[in-house]
């Protein structure tokens, strides 16, 4: 190691040199003046040598004197070789292009061959220190993503004198920062990085089973419908098999064909016949063109239970469309029906059995799960605004649904400006309150939600339910609608009466607080019997019902209820979480002290307290959790005035960011080369690295830099000749 040189350099600039260099003359003349005045004795001498000295080093510290020190580093130089070992790093899809029929490498075992010193050495680099660090990301386990920023990251922070970086990567980061910041902080220090991309950037053949929306729960002797998504990346349609088990008994298989480097979205059907825990488990038979097989099964943990949910119906009239509607929901094993019937120009409601004979108050009102309103408005002999107050608060705090179906009278426009306005999905016609009458049929079309929606769901395939639809009975009447609101998702439109917004909405629903809001705009949908019997109108309001009541039947019990959004979480999602509380006396509780405490798969307990709703949602507390572990979770919610708890499973699902199967991502490696001046190369062209790694100039050497007239030796030797002045001075008779 060579010795240490240093040298003087000044701060300043040609106006205080100037200056000074002025001063120093003037001083100098002065002192040789007065030196000479005395006769030149040698005191007299030496006081005015010891004044310009003084001057000299007053004059030298404005200049800012520093004393440099130039030295080599301390260290050898380093290669640092970051090597990812994400999960995605698994991938198969590396093929030896000599040989086809040879068994497909992964991109972990491409670059083993590079993690060894003697790649990246020269005879020449005899000074040259390689090291090797792996890098993944920083969630627990850390295979689980990529994150590129934090190990070049890593590497700046922990390695100095680096003369270059080499990042042997598919570059599919998916957490943290973006690599350019790591990149950037490389670019200000000068060192290069060199990415080396492993991978494949064009989509192998797979046929790949995307996702599973399998609800949470189920209820027996109800036929479940989980949909689920395709894609092929093989050139050709592909018919794929695809089989439903439950509890690792096969049950449901179904064939579907996947159009050519396209998807497919479908549905596979299964009722189940007793209650327990099951999991789901949806598998595709691997297609003899297929490369990556890893990506063919899913599965999902789901409850079956029994189920009574509570509807009512109200009505002023009894038209066919509320005879057949409450026929439908009376002979579901699972509702438990109530219907109020005003009959506005009778003396008396109507009566027998399920009837009731007044609007229930707010306590018995929210024992409903779905509430259907028909041809009724706000008016002396039918609803007040102290009820839809009520049915306001049903929907908004407590998570349950509405279902709007107006009719010919027009009592429904009545609500739109009533406290049941901002629920209502669609804005009427105030022209036309009785709504169109027709002698011709108008129909139902599908929008492109509506032929996607489970809740129009007729048929069995998409081609089957298009069918179903354009081939049911139509109508004659349908409600005067300018349009739907903003926030509100259309299902169905009329197939030809349209305004100046577009087609005439006819299904249309929408999300109210916690709870849910539907509109039917016609009031035939009982013409759908017509030669098919219950076939398609006990489906259609069977789904409706169920679909309303969803969130109210995740966990409930006598005095509290727990649900939560969304139903599915995946890792570090943010969970809403909803609870209904009753007091003691049965009314909705305002105030009080309500948690939950979530405890994970593997033990971990966290206590999450809710705050009371806001507004009008009296008797609802809702606070937030982030699921970090995937597994089934155990929810449990207390409410410490009334004692009342309840207790449900959520299943929380893998984030899965390190899918095996996706693309290498060239690009991202490309970025990171550029910006920090290094070259992204294939794993065959690692070789021509070396030349560009020769090339790199060995690290400056390190300037130590002190600052003389800043330092305190400075500083006390100017005081001390000030001293020394002073007193000579004073002994030589000049004070």
């Amino acid at each position: 190691m060579q010795d240490p040189q240093g040298h003087i350099e000044f701060f300043t600039n040609n106006s205080i040199i100037t200056l000074g260099l002025i001063v120093i003359i003037i001083t100098g003349a002065l002192c040789w003046f007065a030196w000479h005045r005395s006769g030149y004795r040698k005191r007299i001498g030496l006081l005015e040598f010891l004044r310009f000295v003084l001057v000299c080093l007053v004059v030298a510290t404005l200049n800012q004197p520093e004393w440099i020190e130039s030295q080599p580093p301390e260290q050898r130089s380093t290669l640092a070789v970051l090597w990812d070992k994400s999960n995605s790093m698994k991938t198969q899809d590396i093929i030896d292009e000599k040989d086809t029929t040879a068994k497909r490498k992964s991109r972990a075992e491409i670059i083993q061959p590079l993690l060894s010193e003697e790649v990246w050495k020269t005879e020449e680099d005899t000074d040259l220190t390689v090291v090797f660090e792996p890098f993944s990301s920083l969630i627990d386990p850390p295979e689980e993503a990529t994150d590129i920023n934090a190990g070049l990251s890593h590497v700046l922070e922990n390695y100095s004198n680096l003369r270059g970086a080499v990042l042997l990567s598919d570059g599919d980061w998916n957490v943290g920062d973006s690599p350019e910041k790591a990149a950037t902080r490389f670019h200000m220090q000068g060192v290069p990085v060199f990415t080396v991309g492993v991978g494949s950037e064009v989509p192998l053949p797979d046929i790949e089973l995307v996702s599973i929306d399998a609800p949470t729960y189920g209820v027996t002797k109800k036929q479940l419908r989980i949909p689920f998504v395709v894609r092929n990346t093989i050139g050709q349609d592909r018919d794929v098999n695809l089989t439903l088990s439950i509890d690792d008994k096969s049950t449901v298989t179904k064939v579907i064909t996947v159009p050519a480097m396209g998807q497919a979205q479908d549905n596979m059907a299964w009722t189940p016949q007793e209650t327990g825990e099951y999991t789901l488990n949806l598998r595709i038979t691997p297609d003899i063109r297929e490369l990556i097989p890893e990506n063919n099964e899913l599965s999902a943990p789901i409850s079956i239970r029994k189920e009574q949910l509570k509807v009512l119906v109200i009505e002023s009239y009894p038209r066919w469309e509320y005879r057949y509607l409450r026929n439908a929901l009376e002979r579901d094993a699972g509702v438990e029906l109530t219907c109020l019937l005003y009959h506005p120009k009778l003396p008396q409601v109507g009566g027998g059995r399920s009837y009731i004979k007044r609007f229930p108050d707010a306590r018995e009102l929210s024992e409903f799960d779905v509430v259907f309103l028909g041809d009724v408005g706000i008016s002396p002999e039918q609803l007040t605004v102290e009820h839809a107050q009520d049915l306001r608060q049903l929907v908004s705090a407590q998570a349950a649904g509405i279902v709007f179906i107006p009719g010919r009278t027009g009592g429904q426009s009545s609500l739109t400006t009533g406290p049941l306005a901002d629920l209502y999905p669609v804005v009427i016609d105030n022209a036309k309150p009785n709504g169109f009458g027709s002698s011709v049929q108008g129909y139902f079309a599908l929008t492109e939600p509506g032929q996607r929606s489970l809740l129009t769901r007729l048929g069995d395939t998409d081609l089957d339910n298009s069918e179903v639809w354009r081939t049911l009975p139509g109508f004659y009447w349908y409600a005067g609608i300018e349009r739907a609101k903003i926030g509100t998702e259309i299902l169905a439109v009329h197939d030809q009466a349209s305004t100046i917004s577009g087609r005439v909405p006819l299904i249309v629903t929408k999300t109210y607080g916690t709870g849910k809001v539907l509109f039917m705009g016609t009031d035939s949908a009982w013409r759908w019997r017509h030669g098919v019997e219950d076939k398609y109108h006990y489906r259609f309001w069977s789904q409706v019902a169920r679909w309303m009541a969803y969130r109210r039947q995740m966990a409930q019990g006598e005095a509290i209820r727990l649900f939560y959004s969304p139903d599915r979480p995946h890792v570090d999602d943010i969970l809403t979480l909803n609870a209904n509380v009753m007091d003691n006396v049965g009314g909705p509780l305002d105030r009080g002290t309500v948690t939950v405490q979530a405890i994970s798969p593997t033990g971990k307990t966290e206590t999450i307290r809710l705050q009371p709703g806001v507004k009008d949602a009296l008797g609802l507390f809702v606070g937030t959790f982030e699921p970090k572990e995937s597994g089934n979770y155990r929810l449990v919610a207390t409410s410490s005035e009334t004692g009342a708890s309840v207790q449900t499973e959520l299943s929380v699902q893998g984030l899965n960011r390190e899918q095996q199967g996706r693309l290498a991502r060239f690009d991202v490696l490309d970025e990171i080369s550029q910006i920090t001046k290094g070259k992204l190369v294939t794993v065959d062209e690692v070789g021509t690295l070396l030349d560009h790694l020769a090339a790199i100039p060995e690290p400056e050497p390190i300037d130590k830099r002190t600052r003389i007239w800043a330092h305190p030796l400075w500083g006390g030797l100017i005081i001390l000749l000030l001293a020394l002045f002073w007193v000579a001075r004073k002994m030589a008779g000049t004070i």
